[in-house]
């Protein structure tokens, strides 16, 4: 079936439901490389845990969607392209969640770029409480040339911009050879990220770490840097994918602190020098 931008948009919302548990909680954070200082144990020990912001983005996720043949996506060829992200409330560690995800814009980049799909989810829990609305685009590689719709419902977000000069903090993580197959455990399952056969048809010399991975470590130097670790102070987290991470590389976050409770940031990878994340913003309570 070929990529149809009208028929995507007008697909009713996917429902997905989540019986969150303990577990899931410290493996997300494991996922994202959490449990080397002691200042993480809240994030992987069971005892007084305490669920990551960015966990939010794999919260009653529908899983890797794109590989559904109804939606007529190259999804080999597909890449993360954007993520933002607006917490409302605590997020719980267990219990029953819901989301519901729209297709709210498509984008055609032309038949040798690739076209932007924007999709949004709200997550709410077992009481209705709107817990998060997380919003992403999608770079469908092999779909340009499919016709921009006149029924988008929301413009494309604009990007924030990084400020010149030398950042008022920097944080070094480093990410493990196997991080990609941890944190697949978490919902995303694009083989991408761990069959080299995969990786190698979409032009890597091998599997990626999963951009919302990468978002998870960026969010994770965030926290300490910015957030005193509490992981309640965060309600923005948007940033947009410039290039994708190894598995085992370093990430370096640098951070500018914008006002009291504002920040822009971006990321690069030490051992390459390349920036894998820009135009990052974060608010804090």
């Amino acid at each position: 079936m070929s990529f149809n931008p009208e028929k995507l948009l007008a697909r009713p919302p996917i429902e997905t439901r989540h019986e969150l548990t303990r577990t899931d909680t410290m493996l997300y954070a494991l996922g994202v490389g959490a449990g080397n200082s002691a200042d993480d144990l809240k994030f992987v020990f069971e005892e007084n845990l305490v669920a990551l912001p960015t966990m939010a983005v794999v919260m009653a996720y529908p899983g890797f969607v794109w590989r559904n043949p109804e939606l007529g996506a190259d999804w080999k060829k597909l890449l993360h392209g954007e993520q933002l992200l607006e917490l409302f409330a605590p997020l719980p560690v267990e219990g029953s969640l819901y989301s519901e995800t729209t297709f709210e814009s498509v984008y055609d980049k032309g038949a040798d770029k690739g076209a932007i799909v924007y999709s949004m989810r709200k997550l709410f829990d077992d009481t209705g409480t709107h817990l998060a609305t997380d919003t992403r685009s999608s770079f469908l590689r092999g779909n340009g040339g499919c016709g921009t719709p006149e029924t988008n419902r929301s413009p494309a977000p604009r990007p924030h911009a990084v400020p010149e000069g030398d950042p008022d903090i920097v944080v070094d993580l480093p990410t493990a050879l196997n991080q990609a197959m941890i944190y697949r455990l978490s919902g995303d399952h694009n083989p991408l990220h761990i069959d080299p056969e995969v990786a190698n048809a979409a032009g890597f010399q091998q599997p990626v770490l999963h951009g919302l991975c990468t978002y998870g470590v960026v969010g994770r130097a965030l926290l300490a840097a910015v957030a005193g670790n509490d992981a309640t102070r965060i309600n923005k987290l948007n940033v947009r994918f410039s290039a994708p991470v190894y598995p085992g590389e370093t990430i370096r976050t640098e951070i500018w602190r914008e006002h009291n409770n504002t920040f822009a940031f971006k990321a690069t990878v030490t051992e390459r020098d390349i920036v894998v994340i820009n135009n990052g913003y974060c608010q804090i309570t």
